[in-house]
């Protein structure tokens, strides 16, 4: 079988109606887990990052650029989401257009994205637990709450609430769609409060000073790692690339596909929605926190060294507003749990997706009856997300997994025009506008941010790429239902 065979789209209606899984998400549903997902990782992670190793107070430029970056993209996403409204996302999308191989190597890279996404966002939960249990007079142990390369001190160290916090939330995603939906409800609506808070609040202790120069000059920063060129033009670029991954949410409800009620219309309807909310947040926040603090001061090894693991919160400390860091910090705490949980839940949809097609072993596809959930898939999986997060440092997940999205997006808009050529009398609920121009600018844009990664992201990206590509061709290929289904 050529390894660019196309998985019809008659095969995608046949798995759609004999799924075990059950459809429960509606339009508003969907929307709270693009947004679940979104806002956690970009407000509440990356903006230190994100301003101290790249933009300065440029930062919310870098998110206006991601903004419109992934709009080229989710107006894709959208038009394939109505088509083929199943798990497996972009996956899916590009098996049914462009070939075996190529979904292959996406799916792959989807792998990377949301377990890189995963584990950055519990290492970033670890910090605002261990801040939220400082104001209590608790104080965990250096050594337990460090990985390995960050720990100062000499012997063994683990991020131990990063380790945990996965255990938890697969404890809840393990009981069903709807439960983990409706707790993805009440916390989307109690961190949206949060960022309104923020920029109301924050906007009131903004000193103007911190905005000057508002791009800083280029320059290079040398930490342990080593040295970061950062700040001017290249370092907002750079920083657009770095932050990617905060907007991964939108890619999350296409996972959900095939537990939506009415996924042709409600899918396109809540990735645009999701993704205009945040990023008219994200920029109002980026903006407000390097207006209340100075983005010098996320320096990791300066005067306040765990402002980069929890910004938002460390801004209003250094403002002289305490009970502001408690509302902050409550909600961060809280609010990052949703966004693990949809991350979680989307890569298990994915592993589902690829499953069902014989790429990977079938144990990933196995649903449990009762809950309607992919239960061993979710196990397998928290257990290496949990064990990598306490032992990996934040910046490295984080480019990792910007890669990942990146490679997605540019994937997905190529692969909507093919099948709008190949295929163009598909009935499509949604259309995207002069795709040749959506399609060209969303794959220009998404390239050009990935090249703008840091070097170490993109070899160690490239090189999981390449283990992806052996991966296939020794079990994969040989594996794949459509191969065997198909004469040679």
């Amino acid at each position: 079988m050529s390894i660019w065979r196309v998985k019809p789209v008659s095969a995608f209606e046949a798995d759609m109606k004999k799924s075990e899984l059950k459809r429960v998400l509606g339009k508003w549903s969907l929307t709270a887990i693009g947004i679940g997902a979104i806002i956690g990782g970009g407000i509440f992670v990356l903006t230190g990052t994100g301003a101290y190793y790249h933009a300065g107070p440029a930062l919310a430029i870098s998110f206006i650029i991601a903004g419109i970056a992934c709009v080229f993209a989710a107006l894709c996403y959208s038009e394939f989401a109505s088509i083929l409204p199943v798990e497996g996302s972009a996956y899916a999308y590009a098996y049914g257009t462009i070939g075996e191989v190529f979904a292959w190597i996406i799916g792959w890279g989807l792998i990377l994205e949301y377990a890189m996404g995963s584990m950055t966002v519990a290492v970033s939960w670890s910090g605002y637990f261990n801040k939220l249990l400082k104001m209590f007079g608790i104080k965990l142990p250096e050594w337990l709450t460090t990985d390995p390369a960050s720990y100062t001190g000499d012997g063994f160290s683990m991020n131990l609430p990063a380790f945990l916090i996965v255990l938890f939330v697969i404890s809840i995603l393990i009981k069903g769609t709807k439960s983990a939906a409706n707790a993805n409800n009440f916390i989307v609506l109690l961190k949206v409060s949060a960022v309104i808070f923020v920029i109301i609040a924050g906007a009131f202790f903004i000193n103007v000073e911190n905005w000057s120069p508002f791009i800083p000059e280029a320059t290079q920063i040398i930490d342990k790692a080593g040295t970061h060129e950062a700040y001017g033009i290249g370092g907002i670029v750079s920083g657009a690339a770095a932050i990617f991954f905060a907007y991964v949410g939108f890619d999350a409800v296409s996972t959900q596909a095939g537990e939506a009620i009415n996924p042709k219309k409600d899918v396109p309807f809540a990735i645009i929605a999701s993704l205009l909310v945040c990023t008219i947040l994200y920029i109002l926040v980026s903006l407000v926190l390097t207006g209340m603090m100075s983005y010098q001061d996320f320096n990791p090894l300066g005067k306040y060294p765990e402002a980069i693991k929890a910004p938002v919160a460390y801004a209003f400390d250094i403002a002289g507003q305490a009970w502001a860091g408690y509302i902050i910090t409550i909600a961060a705490t809280v609010g990052l749990i949703s966004v693990l949980m949809v991350m979680i839940m989307g890569q298990s949809r994915i592993f589902l997706g690829m499953s069902k097609d014989g790429l990977i072993p079938s144990v990933f596809s196995k649903i449990n009856p009762l809950s309607g959930t992919p239960q061993n898939n979710l196990m397998i999986l928290g257990g290496f997300i949990a064990f990598v997060a306490a032992f990996t440092p934040i910046n490295k997940l984080a480019d990792m997994t910007s890669f990942g999205t990146l490679f997605a997006f540019t994937m997905v808009c190529i692969a909507v025009w093919i099948l709008r050529f190949k295929q163009p009398d598909l009935v499509r609920s949604f259309r995207v506008p002069a795709l040749p121009i959506i399609a060209i600018c969303g794959i220009s844009i998404n390239t050009y941010l990935m090249i703008n990664l840091s070097h170490d992201a993109q070899l160690l990206s490239l090189g999981w790429l390449a283990i992806g590509i052996f991966v296939y061709f020794l079990y994969g290929k040989r594996n794949s239902k459509l191969n065997n289904n198909t004469p040679e």
